[in-house]
């Protein structure tokens, strides 16, 4: 049983994550303890909230560092919603951030015009899969089951094609829905809250550790 590791830094709903992995047979642990993330077979970094507080709340709790040395030591990570922004090199929301610096790219507002549509986008949405997506964390998945739970209203700008895995569309916006980076991989949406097509992302990762 492989062991998964859900990083506790205080902003993420990481005990419907915790109970999607162990629906699908993970031996999980919600932690921010430096010695449990690393002895885990893949980590996630979940999150729900602003990315200035994100990022402060990592390095409160000393996790930027813990978070590096995981990925250089090889093993799969997976960062969810406000987990995947944080892996970019900046965020705009409120005031500019620095990120983890981790992936290409910069996380801003979703340009929606007055009077056509209002954020955050809060939707079950269909996703564009690239090539690299397909063989990857949406492997297995048919074009009708690629439809997942999004609530965000800022999105990643300024990704390298060799790191887009997906996007989606909303009110004429091409979106970034996911990302990957190596071993890193990262969802604008939700697996946890998208049903079988969720679990079934989430078990393409945990066939990765």
């Amino acid at each position: 049983m492989k062991k998964i590791a859900v990083l506790g830094y205080g902003l993420g709903n990481v005990r419907s994550v915790g109970n999607a992995l162990r629906a699908i047979g993970a031996n999980t642990d919600v932690s921010h303890d430096e010695q449990t993330v690393m002895q885990a077979d893949g980590l996630v970094i979940p999150g729900v909230g602003a990315f200035p507080q994100g990022m402060a709340n990592l390095v409160e709790s000393r996790l930027v560092g813990v978070i590096r040395n995981y990925i250089d030591s090889g093993r799969p990570v997976l960062g969810i919603c406000l987990g995947m922004q944080l892996l970019f090199d900046k965020g705009t929301e409120f005031v500019p951030t620095d990120g983890l610096g981790l992936i290409p790219g910069s996380v801003d507002n979703i340009p929606v015009t007055p009077g056509e549509g209002r954020l955050p986008h809060i939707a079950w949405s269909a996703i564009c899969p690239t090539e690299q997506g397909r063989q990857n964390m949406f492997a297995g998945l048919t074009d009708s089951e690629m439809r997942f739970y999004f609530v965000h209203s800022y999105a990643a700008t300024g990704v390298k094609p060799d790191n887009l895995s997906a996007t989606v569309s909303y009110l004429g916006n091409t979106i970034v829905a996911a990302v990957q980076s190596g071993n890193v991989w990262g969802t604008q949406f939700h697996p946890e809250k998208s049903g079988p097509s969720g679990l079934h992302l989430l078990k393409n990762f945990i066939n990765n550790c």
